[in-house]
């Protein structure tokens, strides 16, 4: 049971940092449907994933799945990102699940692949070691829902419309929602919105528990982005080493029984304990002073 951890522990290697960080600004950036922004001043540790497919609302595609896979990679092994926010870049929509389009020119051993590649992408959201937020801003259908899922935190404008309608379309959630909703809401509500194929509103997913926080929509379409981005702010100041583990503890726990995922606890706790920013933790308690976390 614990030789799966070793791997979900690889954040306590040293960390490198990426050779560029691409912005959503740079002229290099623009044409890319993935683009990457490392924020500065007080919000500096967030940065952001920002999906630009205007013409296909944010779908699913080869080259979209690409440059996100690319970008997780990449960003996984940068010490400076301490939360790592995906929001849209076009307005309206977070990501409106596969591209259907595309699918329909493959052929059968080319969409058992791709659908592969989904799940593998999904995994590799679900897996990142620093928290995950996802912004819905807008539509979030099948696989934009599964993707808002693999993220750990997710936050809707109220008029946000999310669901797994697969079945609508003769499918069923391939990239993880099948597995991700019961965990998250429990199996008899998943059984029924997967079953139903069910539109949700931000306002409705929240009473329901699937998101964190609903907010009012403003004028600009990205309350949720700016909701999510506070939400950032408050994990930024905690100790990094300590909330990456606290992921892992979590997420590794939930997968076995109270027994192992004690063990779990106190494996990820024990990995703490050595750290540069418990002792400053504790400096910082006595002293009466908030504490300067570097992530060491």
């Amino acid at each position: 049971m614990l030789r799966p951890l070793t791997s979900a522990l690889r954040l306590l290697r040293p960390w490198k940092p990426l050779q560029t960080r691409g912005c959503a600004s740079d002229g290099a950036a623009r044409g890319r449907e993935i683009q990457v922004r490392a924020l500065e001043g007080p919000d500096q540790g967030i940065t952001e994933i920002l999906m630009n497919r205007p013409r296909a609302r944010n779908a699913l595609g080869n080259v979209f799945v690409s440059e996100l896979l690319e970008a997780l990679a990449q960003l996984r092994e940068d010490r400076q990102v301490r939360v790592l926010l995906f929001r849209s870049a076009v307005k309206g929509v977070f990501c409106a699940g596969a591209d259907l389009k595309e699918r329909e020119q493959m052929s059968e051993a080319e969409v058992e692949v791709f659908v592969q590649r989904l799940r593998g992408m999904m995994t590799e959201i679900a897996a990142f070691p620093a928290p995950t937020i996802a912004a819905l801003d807008g539509f979030a259908l099948g696989g934009g829902l599964e993707l808002a899922l693999a993220c750990d935190l997710r936050v809707a404008a109220s008029t946000a419309v999310m669901g797994l309608i697969e079945t609508t379309r003769g499918l069923l959630p391939g990239a993880g929602g099948t597995q991700r909703l019961p965990r998250c809401l429990g199996v008899a509500l998943a059984k029924e919105l997967i079953f139903t194929g069910r539109r949700l509103s931000g306002t409705q997913a929240q009473v329901l528990g699937l998101v964190n926080h609903a907010v009012a929509q403003n004028e600009e379409g990205n309350a949720a982005y700016h909701r999510a981005r506070a939400l950032a702010q408050e994990i930024l100041p905690q100790a990094p080493i300590a909330v990456r583990l606290s992921k892992v503890a979590i997420d590794r726990g939930m997968e076995v029984d109270i027994a192992s995922g004690m063990a779990i606890e106190g494996i990820c706790y024990a990995q703490n304990i050595p750290t540069q920013d418990r002792l400053e933790g504790m400096a910082a308690f006595r002293e009466k002073r908030p504490p300067k976390f570097v992530g060491k």
